[in-house]
């Protein structure tokens, strides 16, 4: 058999038994998550967002604090300094004085030998007036330079503590961001469809929610009026109802949860601390059978999102990043509690 042909018939043979080989098995396709779980995914993830979101809003609320201190501090060192330049020029002539009218006899002596004895007293009465005027001018020196050696020290250390805090907040802006990243990701992963069952299941558990806390009579006849102040917080939340949320936003054009409730009752008067957990841990708490228009609701235990409540089992809220300020039942989440921004300060 010619080489030719021998090739031939051997790749006829390879074929033949390719051919009578069992197909290699396909890859399993990839599970699909449950919906239920798809929602607790995503549902943590912009838990963990807001957290972290109100994390920088407490560091961002003590840096521009310690920007005003370090201003201040730098206001008052100017002034010590040029208490102090003034203070050591007071004592450059002082001395100047003294070495011109320097006279090896002391007071007493110069009584002795003088002609007049009264008008030799009375020249002592004036040279002690100068001595006093003189120590009193050295104490001054002393003093302002003690206040401005003191206000340097201060100064220095309130700048390094705005350095460490404007870190700190990079830091947490990083974080806040690499979390948005997360839930961006999950979100670009679904399908349109999974979408519209992930909204439709959340939608069912906050019904579920809030018919579970109405049937529980936990909110009582819910008839309170607002004060007038909490009409006004009421008043300026709702003005605000779709602009988007931002995290870190305080208005003007967005907001986010707490930017949203502490902007209210600023407008009407009443300022109150910049975060939720701030807001919890600082305002009077009233329990939610005494809910009334403009008190805030605290949600979640870490006490990381709140919502001015409107009445009827109502608040108005910046919910979460992609939606904008809107009215929500009380129960869009688990709730901690309840505060209010213009009762008597609560005893910590």
């Amino acid at each position: 058999m010619s080489g030719t042909l021998l090739r031939l018939a051997c790749t006829a043979a390879i074929t033949a038994q390719a051919a009578l080989a069992p197909a290699p098995a396909l890859a399993a396709p990839k599970p699909q998550r449950p919906v239920a779980q798809l929602l607790t995914d995503l549902q943590q993830l912009y838990r963990q967002t807001e957290q972290a979101t109100e994390t920088y809003n407490a560091t961002a609320e003590k840096l521009t604090a310690q920007r005003a201190e370090v201003k201040r501090l730098d206001g008052e060192l100017a002034k010590a300094r040029m208490a102090l330049k003034g203070s050591r020029g007071d004592a450059g002539r002082l001395a100047r004085q003294q070495y011109q009218n320097s006279s090896n006899f002391s007071v007493y002596v110069r009584l002795l030998l003088a002609r007049d004895p009264q008008q030799a007293l009375d020249e002592g009465h004036v040279i002690g007036r100068v001595a006093g005027r003189r120590a009193a001018t050295l104490d001054r020196l002393t003093g302002a330079e003690k206040r401005a050696d003191a206000l340097a020290r201060s100064a220095r250390r309130a700048l390094d503590t705005q350095l460490t805090l404007a870190g700190k907040q990079k830091k947490q802006r990083d974080d806040v961001t690499r979390r948005l990243a997360d839930v961006e990701r999950l979100l670009a992963s679904l399908t349109p469809a999974q979408r519209g069952e992930v909204s439709r299941l959340e939608q069912d558990g906050v019904a579920r929610a809030q018919r579970s806390l109405t049937d529980s009579g936990a909110l009582g006849d819910d008839n309170r009026p607002a004060s007038a102040e909490g009409g006004q917080a009421v008043r300026y939340a709702l003005d605000q109802l779709g602009k988007p949320y931002r995290w870190g936003a305080e208005g003007p054009a967005s907001f986010d949860c707490s930017g949203l409730t502490s902007r209210a009752w600023a407008r009407a008067g009443t300022p109150i601390p910049r975060t939720s957990q701030e807001q919890w841990a600082r305002l009077p708490h009233v329990p939610l059978n005494s809910l009334r228009p403009g008190d805030l609701v605290i949600y979640f235990p870490e006490a990381t999102h709140v919502a001015l409540y409107l009445g009827g089992g109502r608040v108005v809220q910046a919910p979460r990043t992609g939606e904008n300020v809107k009215i929500s039942p009380l129960a869009a989440n688990p709730v901690l509690g309840a505060v209010r921004p213009d009762a008597a300060p609560r005893r910590l």
